[in-house]
């Protein structure tokens, strides 16, 4: 390993630690606002749908809005499956069912 790396590590540690210590020493005596927990329980949301939605309607770099998106398709076969059963793991299979069964089809 280079030497240059390990500094990069601990600069990165200690920049963790400090905001994560930060939020912890600012909400650790008044506690979190109210507006604030509200607003926080969208973070996950928002996350996964920033790095979902690029990949289903971007999957060659360009918009692909057409019936030969493997991935769009897939994504909403798992859209709807999540939504009507609220099981992981069926949403799972049936969505990377679909995009196997699909490339396969294709190639």
């Amino acid at each position: 390993m280079k030497s240059s790396v390990i500094p990069i590590i601990l600069g990165m540690a200690a920049a963790t630690y400090l905001t994560r210590i930060g939020a912890q020493l600012i909400f650790s005596h008044a506690g979190i606002p109210a507006w604030l927990e509200r607003w926080l329980k969208h973070v996950p949301t928002a996350f996964l749908t920033a790095l979902i939605v690029p990949a289903l309607l971007l999957p060659q770099g360009y918009l692909d809005l057409s019936l030969n998106n493997s991935y769009l398709l897939a994504g909403i076969v798992a859209a709807f499956t999540a939504y009507k059963t609220k099981n992981v793991l069926l949403t799972i299979v049936l969505g990377m069912g679909v995009i196997i069964t699909l490339n396969k089809l294709v190639l």
